[in-house]
């Protein structure tokens, strides 16, 4: 007999999270309410929860079930080394209404500590998994207390449309569900957006709350370029790398490139060296205005390239976790000099010195670095 539990009538959900997590363990199939839809929740490492989850949905055995993780870690567990383009989506879409759908074909990845029933039932013709990232407070408190991810799918029989009340779940599965929670209607009210990486190629198996528009641009790379004004090194740089993309790509609109400063201030200009020296190559840079460097620039920032090894150590001392993105420009590990206060020919000559190192970056990064516009599966 189905019972249903109501997040929305206690300030305290404990309780309710610590059924939730029982009737897991114990191999139950659980009705939870996600940032899309309702779904049906089984423990991925038990086999038999996962062969009832199927049962109940009423699904071909040749269809791929999702799974949801707790944290972007928790993916990598099972992509391993994931590609640029993996990371990029996951760090922009999580949690969040994207199932994304990548390679899990590594003989180290943790799909390997799955059932061998469960290892079939998620992954794809191709090799690939299905994972959610579900922003909602049920989700990131159960997977806490779990061990392994959890198998999740609509809670609907397939063919028909999925519920985004708890109401339309207990009218299907009021006589096979044991448990379900109700934390009113779904944020979305739909089906997240499905999209699969291969390479660096995204294709949109199914378009749902994120738009193709807004996925088109979460796939583009955000490359920042620091120094400490923003006004002379790092605005030269940022205009000369979009010239260079815009040679390489066709299109400079491929790749986000930002300038800031560790010690900036917001709306100051370039420097009138530095706006001359960028017109003497054809390109404007009087339409600059300053930032400074902050979290809104970092949480986006695919690569961060610093003038100097000490503006690499000042950000590392703010964002610790950000090591293996934040590079000095110049590959030998030296520093950029500041300009500031020199004749046009010094800033002519930093100029220089800074294309320079930019195509060797670009030429460094590679094409999987940079994305194949989205594309919609006939």
């Amino acid at each position: 007999m189905l019972k249903t539990l109501d997040l929305r009538a206690t300030d305290d959900p404990r309780d309710i999270i610590h059924r939730t997590v029982q009737a897991l363990v114990e191999g139950q199939v659980v009705g939870i309410p996600t940032d899309t839809v309702y779904g049906l929740a089984a423990d991925a490492l038990s086999e038999t929860a996962v062969e009832e989850l199927v049962r109940l949905k009423g699904r071909q055995f040749d269809m791929p079930l999702a799974i949801s993780v707790g944290s972007r870690e928790s993916a990598e567990d099972f992509l391993c080394k994931s590609s640029p383009l993996v990371r990029r989506l996951s760090y922009r879409c999580w949690p969040g209404p994207l199932t994304l759908v990548a390679s899990c074909e590594s003989p180290i990845s943790a799909l390997t500590q799955l059932p061998e029933v469960v290892r079939r039932q998620i992954t794809g013709k191709f090799g690939c998994v299905g994972f959610r990232g579900v922003d909602h407070r049920v989700l990131s408190h159960i997977h806490r207390f779990l061990s392994g991810p959890l198998v999740l799918t609509s809670a609907n029989l397939s063919g028909q449309s999925p519920h985004t009340t708890a109401e339309g779940v207990a009218a299907q599965f009021a006589d096979s569900l044991p448990l379900l929670l109700d934390d009113g209607p779904t944020r979305y009210g739909g089906a997240s957006t499905v999209a699969r990486v291969r390479g660096n190629r995204l294709e949109i198996l199914r378009e749902g709350a994120i738009e193709r528009a807004a996925m088109n641009q979460f796939v583009k790379p955000v490359i920042v370029i620091v120094c400490t004004g923003n006004t002379c090194r790092s605005p030269m740089a940022e205009t000369l790398l979009r010239e260079q993309i815009r040679q390489k790509l066709g299109s400079e609109d491929t790749v986000r490139v930002l300038s800031a400063g560790v010690a900036a201030g917001s709306g100051s200009g370039a420097s009138p060296q530095a706006v001359e020296v960028m017109g003497g190559r054809g390109l404007d840079l009087t339409g600059h205005s300053s930032r400074p460097l902050d979290d809104a620039v970092m949480n986006v920032a695919d690569l961060i390239l610093t003038m100097t090894r000490g503006h690499r150590d000042a950000i590392l001392a703010a964002w610790p976790t950000m090591a293996d993105r934040v590079h000095t420009l110049r590959r030998d590990g030296g520093d950029i000099t500041d300009p500031v206060g020199m004749p046009v020919e010094v800033y002519q000559k930093c100029s220089d010195q800074i294309d320079q190192e930019l195509a060797a970056w670009l030429e460094a990064l590679g094409d999987d670095f940079f994305p194949v516009n989205v594309s919609v599966e006939e």
